[in-house]
């Protein structure tokens, strides 16, 4: 089976700069449920982009969907298509494993291996077949340094993951995350169960990792998306209500449900 690589030519947008995920007409079905209807935006790349909405509104749906985390439950199906630098992710060329290596996740609830702090950062390496320790302890620093924890752990690598604060466990599972090198970093509320000071360092973890990464993050906190995103897209009922830049969203939207909600009337 073919090991396709995003190697296409990006269109871009009206400020030139690279439509790096293209989202075109896509809609989506769980069995006979319509859960998104023909949505459309397009995503820079190295930019943050927060989806928010009320709970059941298509947005971590949509996230899932990026890199096909939602092929894994059983009666669903799609319309229209989702491309990453031109080329489409349900091209049947294209490894879904070599997709997901490109499209690193993490999720709301921190979900460390039950292994040492190393080994979590490592596990997609070894996976991939890499044995090299020098390789290996490279990773490993690299990635909790642009996870803004190694200076934390860097004298007890080999205790087990588990021990560290919640935060702290998120912010290792984003180490995992980018550890395996992805272009594009999905985050699914990942600071809906830290308190205040983790909420923050994970912030302003985002802030540095846009320099590297294309984000995309789910949050039910809309102070959250103003204060980390480039842009943002409302959803609403499985629409696509409003997408723009996210001081237009936040200062002046152009739509009444996005004001409403962004305003606490409904939601």
């Amino acid at each position: 089976m073919s090991n396709a690589r995003f190697q296409a030519r990006p269109a871009t947008d009206q400020t030139g700069r690279p439509d790096f995920i293209s989202i075109k007409n896509f809609g989506f079905w769980y069995g006979e449920k319509k859960a998104l209807k023909s949505m459309t935006l397009d995503i820079p790349e190295r930019q943050v982009v927060a989806f928010i909405g009320p709970s059941g509104c298509g947005k971590s749906t949509l996230l899932r969907n990026l890199n096909r985390m939602n092929d894994l439950v059983d009666g669903i199906r799609h319309e229209g298509d989702i491309a990453i630098k031109g080329q489409s992710i349900y091209d049947p060329g294209l490894e879904v494993i070599s997709l997901r290596r490109r499209v690193g996740m993490v999720f709301q609830k921190s979900n460390p291996f039950p292994k040492s702090i190393y080994e979590n950062v490592v596990f997609a390496l070894r996976v991939m077949g890499v044995k090299n320790r020098a390789v290996l302890d490279e990773a490993c620093e690299t990635s909790l340094r642009k996870a803004a924890l190694w200076d934390e752990v860097k004298d007890r690598l080999n205790d087990n993951a588990l021990g560290l604060s919640g935060g702290q466990m998120q912010r290792l599972c984003i180490a995992r995350a980018i550890a395996n090198r992805p272009e594009i970093l999905l985050m699914d509320e990942p600071c809906s169960a830290l308190d205040p000071i983790a909420t923050g360092k994970i912030e302003e973890l985002i802030h540095e990792l846009k320099a590297q990464f294309t984000i995309v993050i789910v949050t039910h906190s809309m102070q959250q998306a103003a204060r980390v995103s480039d842009r943002t897209a409302f959803f609403y009922l499985g629409e696509l209500i409003e997408y723009d830049t996210t001081e237009k969203i936040f200062m002046n939207p152009g739509q009444a449900q996005t004001e409403a909600y962004i305003s606490g009337r409904f939601g």
